[in-house]
């Protein structure tokens, strides 16, 4: 596997708190952050995001299922587990990322369905969130080939 993307990976699947400090090892100091949730544009900030998965998450990690990577450019599909509130959540979702030329990341845009990995569990927005979704969804007999 490319040594950057390794690097990444084993970052991301060995994460602790105490790693924070030491994201600018992998991530340069004007780098891009996007999730469904925030937006950034510095390390610092992203630092912040992590800081704040660790305050408000009970043991999450994650574990990359599959990486890609062409050039500068990486793709790594993940599975991020987590406790809220004592119950366990997951996510599937991945990472579209860019390597300067020192090889630490300039951009890291995380893709992942937050309707369907978070909200429809909730009790009231969840239930909404899939009639919504029986109702927009393509009869069976349409979707078949």
């Amino acid at each position: 596997m490319d040594p950057r993307a390794q690097a990444i990976v084993t970052l991301f699947e060995q994460l602790q708190p105490t790693d924070i400090e030491r994201l600018g090892r992998h991530y340069d100091e004007a780098a891009y952050f996007r999730d469904p949730f925030n937006e950034v544009h510095r390390l610092s900030a992203i630092q912040a995001i992590f800081a704040h998965m660790f305050e408000t998450l009970e043991a999450p990690r994650f574990k990359v299922l599959e990486t890609l990577v062409e050039g500068d450019q990486c793709f790594m599909c993940w599975d991020f587990q987590f406790g809220l509130r004592g119950r366990a959540q997951a996510i599937h979702g991945s990472s579209h990322l860019r390597f300067g030329t020192d090889g630490r990341v300039v951009y890291h845009r995380d893709y992942w369905d937050a309707a369907e990995e978070l909200y429809e569990k909730l009790p009231l927005v969840g239930a909404l969130l899939r009639l919504i979704k029986r109702r927009m969804r393509v009869p069976q007999r349409f979707s078949e080939t």
